[in-house]
């Protein structure tokens, strides 16, 4: 049975300035010399948690964790009551990436990410191959609309009574519209009851959707649950801020990289086929798809793939 390695606490942490009146929280865990490996969170917006220092070997990685624009510990947070997205895009997220690894001196680090960080790392590999040394990705995803659309509107027909409940949760004329879209108008009104109940909608849709994994904790949190939502509908509604299709298109620059992408069996994410077209893309990465999980960490069998991964690459 493979483990997650032991609990550890940060030696180092702090809140980097990145410009348009956000710091971000970071911190530094393991070994100070070790090899950098650096975890990009989901969502966007679930921020960074503590079990994600637990995939590296602490006595060989020097791992960096840090909560993306909006989440987590950075400022100023999504959830509160009125909250400026308008420098908050994956444009101003790589250029964090990159003040981090410059303010910690690092040249190279190994990418770590699952969902929206797996998005997010293959975007930053492919305008900065030079500073990814490996990759370890997890419920694969690229950007695209197509994905997305599948999580609002193409799974309706699998979760027909929760995503009806979701779908009314908006105006009647915004139903056949982006529903990404229309519930962020109402996540950003200024009524405390407007939004809150949109949050609580949004996620309860975001829980029905992974079947094979327990309603999220963290949803329980009015703050937590209206600052994901807010982040999750802004990307989304913006085509995630990236050329359609870009990923897969620019996959060919990360050919030198090597990376295993490990995906559940179960995930539904795979009903369009990105995790076989991104490894199809992506000349040298290595595929492994678990059976019987879903969109989670969280099962033995992808923990054991994603640890495996990790101490392959410790040397």
């Amino acid at each position: 049975m493979t483990r997650l390695y032991p609990e550890i606490e940060p030696y180092d942490h702090g809140m980097l300035d990145v410009g348009d009146g956000h710091l971000v929280y970071w911190e530094v865990c393991g070994n100070p010399d070790g090899k950098p490996a650096v975890t990009l969170h989901g969502g966007p917006g679930t921020g960074c948690s503590t079990g994600l220092r637990r995939y590296f070997d602490p006595a060989k990685y020097r791992v960096v964790l840090f909560d993306q624009r909006g989440c987590g510990r950075s400022t100023p947070h999504a959830g509160e009551p009125e909250a400026d997205l308008s420098t908050n895009t994956t444009d101003h997220l790589i250029a964090d990436m990159e003040r981090l690894r410059e303010h910690l001196g690092i040249e190279k680090w190994l990418l770590f990410g699952g969902s929206w960080g797996s998005v997010l790392a293959l975007v930053y590999a492919e305008r900065h191959p030079g500073r990814v040394s490996e990759m370890v990705l997890m419920g694969l995803a690229t950007g695209r609309r197509s994905e997305t659309d599948l999580l609002t509107r193409g799974l309706g027909g699998v979760f027909p009574e929760a995503w009806a409940k979701f779908r009314d949760g908006v105006p009647e004329e915004d139903r056949d519209g982006d529903l990404a879209a229309a519930y962020l108008k109402l996540l950003m009104a200024p009524d405390p009851a407007v939004h809150q109940k949109a949050a609580a909608d949004w996620c309860a849709w975001e829980d029905a959707i992974i079947p094979t994994s327990p309603p999220y904790k963290s949803f329980e949190t009015p703050e937590f649950r209206l600052a994901f939502a807010r982040l999750v509908t802004h990307y989304w509604s913006q085509g995630s801020f990236l050329d359609e299709g870009v990923v897969l298109r620019e996959a060919g620059k990360l050919a030198h990289i090597p990376a295993v992408l490990a995906e559940g069996s179960l995930d539904l994410g795979n009903l369009i086929g990105t995790p076989w077209e991104l490894a199809h893309a992506w000349p040298g990465s290595e595929l492994v798809v678990i059976d019987e999980v879903g969109h989670s960490t969280q099962d033995e069998p992808m923990r054991e793939v994603l640890i495996g991964a990790t101490d392959r690459f410790a040397f």
